[in-house]
């Protein structure tokens, strides 16, 4: 007992030097709770929306389409309207309405400029009925009640500026058509992110669907004292055995709407959690640092304990009890910074359209509970180590200065270690490099990765001997003796400038890897694009599918040589000469986009693939399935009849656009699919006549005023966009590892602070034979910069090896070339140097402040 107040003496008495460690836990368990307390509350909010959306039981088509494939399609799968009247003669149904709902709409305001509350996310048009009252309220004005009057959710009015009065555009498949908005509502739930229309029931269907007396489900609501199990049974024994409709209870549809936002929020969740797991590995080198040096200043208070009795074991479990209270007082905290970081989150998302209420912050109890336990044992974990050691002290320290001798066995059999995981990683990153497909590439990719880092980790105070030697040599040789001292200070104790650097060295090396494959993928997609791509102008939406109204515009524009057609048929069924059936998704465009994609083939022309009753199938198809050239191919089409079509080229795969494509001509999926089962065009392409480049994009640009949805982009623009795609992700990215970042940053202020504190006799003794606080303060920021660029460099280094070796693997996906961002490469490296100044300021203040008397007097 008598020890463990010691520790709680010694914790208390040394708190200052504790709290960055604690900060780094903090940080840590915040990000962990508040990942798991923000995707928690986004659960329960989607899962009250649903709840106060989803009718008791509804009735929709057995095929009944997802979003992508409403917009993908001219025609939605309904329900007769004269089924509502069948429906409500069921036992059991109260009431039965219809619904007609279309996520494939454009909005656009009186200015033409597009409605939406978020970038991406759909606009929704439908119909109003009495049952919409269960999850908004009317506000202002009143619902629509004819075919010009439109009611918006209050949400998009308030962000896009939008009254009572003012007209909107609605775009849908049907056609366009303006309404004079006559009504807000708001949401009693949560806004689930989208823009909501409502239209009267006529209309609705009329210009969503094309046609009235048909609906795309039926909401039924159950008879009181009927449940919506008993209700379904009801509505499927009056079906019959032979119906085409699906039916669903409330729960049901829960679950499957549920289902669609969970793997979303699960990639997100997993990822975030994936970032704090890394911050949570560099704090551990800071824990371990910072107990390291507590252990090596109480070297001798530890003797005089052990000579007066205390045990081994005991002198053990002071340490870490130190290490539990830190763990537990930084988790407590953590927890609480990471409800802080779930709410900041909520407002983020609140500038996206999704207004999350604070007041439905949801936190479970298992969050804390992993938080304390993610905080604690880590921390733990960290410390036990440095609590080995400070058992083994023995008895004699006492009689010697503070500071435990090197154990050069351990190092020596350290460095053999580092060695041959360094050498293994190194290995598995050179088979991924030379492997001849991605998949078992990456598999030799992630295992070189995770070798090379663990064995630089382990090789680390091998390697801080070379190279702060040599950049020593380069940087602080030019600062005199202040240089020189700076350079011994940061060699004095390998092992910990090894652990400081290391944690530094973890978050640039992702930074470094992902700059290099960033930067190879927008060059290989530019170089490629210069190669494959022969049209001078891409047109494709910002989300969804080209209407057919705005396929007619671009088709008018002048000056144009050719405009290209590009659908996708999915899940066709292809039966191969050997009999077998496989299903794959078709490209099916006009002949000129041959013209528009130079995609290299094995064998015959590209443009022979559209040309009647043809196809190409790509090599590896081919090679699989053993098609040649001239066979004749059965095709199954999803939307349509069977056709028999004979196999013109063969394409290479050896392509980053399209690769793997299987093509036909549009003409020949005409054949076969009805109009309205014809899907719209996923994008489109055009060719300037000679010479007529800039007229043509301006007439593009001028026929396609009115749908500010749909984007004419030349080969410059879509490869800024390409670029700004790519750039958006990596600082997404950045952005996450910069809490790791930090928390190296803050280890190494951690170990400057406790370094000073260690040689505070040694500074005295050099401030009285004449070390000015100046010089003492740059010898402290020398030594804090040469550290930070010994992990920048080795991070630096590392990170460019994963890059070069991750776009070896690309390049068999078509992505052939590779570019190291010098400039990004050379930014952070200045920006370690500056960070290490910065990290520091406060160790360099206390030395050239401390009293020389005082210091000299230490023990």
């Amino acid at each position: 007992m008598t020890v463990f107040k010691t520790s709680l003496r010694n914790f208390f008495a040394h708190k200052g030097r504790m709290a960055l460690s604690a900060v780094a836990v903090l940080l840590s368990v915040a990000f962990v709770c508040g990942t798991l307390v923000f995707t928690d509350t986004m659960n329960s909010t989607f899962d009250k929306i649903f709840s106060a959306t989803a009718p008791d039981v509804s009735v929709s088509p057995k095929d009944a389409a997802s979003g992508d494939d409403v917009q993908r399609s001219r025609k939605v799968p309904t329900i007769p309207a004269s089924k509502i009247a069948e429906l409500e003669k069921v036992k059991g149904v109260k009431s039965a309405v219809g619904d007609t709902v279309s996520t494939s709409i454009t909005a656009v305001d009186s200015k033409n400029k597009k409605i939406g509350l978020a970038e991406g996310a759909p606009s929704v048009a439908t119909n109003w009925d009495s049952a919409e009252l269960s999850s908004v309220e009317i506000t202002s004005g009143h619902e629509p009640r004819g075919p010009t009057e439109i009611m918006v959710d209050a949400d998009t009015a308030d962000k896009k500026n939008l009254e009572l009065g003012d007209k909107v555009r609605i775009i849908a498949v049907p056609g366009d058509a303006t309404f004079t908005i006559t009504g807000i509502a708001t949401f009693q739930v949560t806004n689930p992110g989208s823009s909501i229309f409502y239209l009267d029931d006529e209309t609705a269907q009329r210009r969503l669907l094309g046609a009235t007396g048909k609906y795309t489900s039926i909401a039924l609501t159950a008879a009181p004292g009927v449940s919506n199990d008993e209700l379904k049974q009801s509505v499927l024994a009056s079906l019959g055995p032979d119906h085409d409709l699906k039916v669903k209870t409330k729960a049901e549809t829960k679950e499957e709407n549920k289902d669609e936002l969970g793997s979303f929020l699960d990639v997100m969740k997993y990822a975030m959690l994936g970032f704090a797991g890394i911050a949570v590995l560099v704090g551990i080198f800071l824990i371990v640092n910072t107990f390291s040096m507590l252990v090596a200043q109480r070297t001798r208070e530890i003797g005089l304990m052990r000579a007066i009795g205390s045990s081994r074991r005991q002198i053990n479990r002071a340490v870490l009890f130190e290490a539990l209270l830190l763990g537990v007082v930084g988790s407590i905290l953590g927890v609480a910074g990471g409800i802080g970081l779930a709410i900041g989150l909520m407002k983020l998302m609140g500038t996206m359209g999704m207004n999350l209420d604070t007041s439905e912050l949801t936190v479970k109890t298992a969050t804390p509970v992993v938080g304390l336990v993610i905080g604690v044992l880590t921390t733990v974990v960290a410390a036990y180590i440095p609590a080995r050691r400070a058992g083994k002290i023995s008895p004699m320290a006492a009689l010697r200065d503070a500071g435990t001798p090197a154990d050069s066995r351990a190092g020596r059999v350290r460095a053999v270690l580092g060695l041959l995981l360094t050498g293994a990683g190194a290995a598995g990153l050179a088979m991924a490099a030379n492997a001849d497909k991605a998949t078992d590439g990456s598999m030799f990719l992630g295992l070189g990765v995770l070798l090379t880092l663990i064995g630089f980790i382990v090789i680390g105070p091998l390697l801080a001997g070379v190279v702060v030697r040599v950049l020593s040599a380069v940087l602080l040789r030019m600062f005199g003796s202040v240089g020189r001292m700076a350079e011994r200070n940061a060699l004095r104790n390998p092992r910990r400038t090894g652990a400081t650097g290391a944690a530094l060295m973890i978050g640039l090396a992702l930074v470094a890897c992902l700059s290099v494959v960033g930067s190879s993928m927008v060059a290989s997609a530019s170089d490629e694009l210069d190669k494959s791509v022969g049209a001078d102008f891409i047109i494709k939406p910002d989300n969804g599918m080209i209407k057919p109204q705005v396929e007619r515009a671009i088709k008018r524009a002048k000056h144009l040589e050719h405009v290209s057609d590009y659908k996708l048929l999915e899940n066709a069924t292809i039966t191969t000469p050997d009999g077998r059936k496989v299903k794959d998704d078709l490209d099916a465009a006009s002949a000129s986009y041959a013209k528009d994609l130079r995609s290299p083939v094995i064998e015959g022309t590209l443009v022979d693939a559209f040309g009647k009753n043809a196809i190409g199938v790509p090599e590896g198809f081919a090679k699989d399935h053993k098609v040649a050239l001239g066979d004749v191919l059965s095709v199954d089409f999803k939307e349509g009849g069977t056709a028999k079509l004979t196999v013109r080229v063969i394409t290479s795969e050896d392509t980053a656009f399209n690769k793997g494509a299987i093509y036909l001509g549009v003409d020949t999926a005409k054949d076969y699919i009805k109009p309205d089962q014809m899907p719209q065009n996923l994008m489109m392409f055009a060719a300037a006549k000679e010479g007529q480049d800039r007229e043509a994009y301006k007439s593009l640009k001028a026929e396609l005023t009115t749908y500010p949805d749909v984007t004419v982009r030349d080969q410059a623009d879509y490869k800024k966009l390409l670029e700004d795609q790519i750039g958006q992700m990596l600082n997404l990215v950045y952005g996450l590892l910069g809490l790791a970042i930090i928390v190296a940053i803050l280890g190494v202020v951690n170990t400057l602070a406790l370094s000073v504190v260690e040689r505070t006799r040694e500074i005295g003794l050099m401030r009285a034979i004449g070390l000015s606080r100046r010089q003492m303060r740059r010898m402290i920021r020398l030594e804090s910069v040469v550290i930070a660029l010994f992990g920048a460099l080795l991070g630096l280094g590392l990170g460019m090896a994963w890059g070069v070796t991750a776009q070896k693997l690309l390049a068999l996906e078509g992505l052939k070339t590779l570019e190291v961002p010098w400039p990004t490469i050379g930014a952070v490296f200045v920006g370690a140097a500056v960070v290490g100044l910065l990290a520091a300021l406060v160790p360099a203040f206390r030395a050239g402040r401390m009293n020389v008397l005082n210091a000299i007097a230490t023990d």
